[in-house]
């Protein structure tokens, strides 16, 4: 039986510029990114833990890549989810250029709006105290506790 190759990535990071919007001739929507993603490290010399940042260039085909273009902008977190692609090329110099990009299947968008400008700037783990989705603070109550009366109802 042959192995299966898996090409995945899943990451979070912080958008190091506004995304650039194009058009195909066919009419198909490309949507290109470039997000920050730090790793920490510590040291050697110092023993102190460090940030180092990593830079990822995504691409984000379609409706989807609309919708990014429409509501990102420098600094905002997002998640991606998708898979890497190596490409080559000759620069117009003669010289060989290769690059590994992401193309993303999802784009999450993390944080609110407002948190483009002090969303952690890239330090953080992508993640932000707000969020576009509106939070019912009644999921987060102690669910009931059943008294000893109600406990012949259970039917095992």
């Amino acid at each position: 039986m042959a192995a299966t190759n898996i090409n995945r990535v899943v990451m979070t990071g912080n958008l190091t510029a506004d995304p650039e919007l194009r058009s195909l001739p066919s009419g198909m929507s490309v949507c290109s990114l470039r997000i920050a993603c730090n790793t920490r490290r510590k040291n050697g010399s110092t023993g102190e833990w460090e940030d180092k940042p990593n830079y990822f260039n995504v691409t984000v085909w379609g409706a989807q890549g609309e919708n990014a273009a429409r509501y990102l902008s420098k600094g905002r977190p997002v998640a991606i989810d998708g898979r890497l692609e190596w490409r080559e090329w000759e620069a117009q110099d003669g010289t060989k250029r290769q690059a590994t990009d992401i193309i993303a299947d999802s784009v999450q968008f993390l944080g609110s709006r407002d948190d483009a400008s002090g969303g952690g700037g890239f330090g953080g783990n992508g993640a932000s105290q707000g969020s576009d989705i509106p939070v019912n603070e009644g999921d987060f109550q102690p669910a009931p506790v059943a008294g000893a009366a109600g406990d012949d109802d259970i039917p095992f």
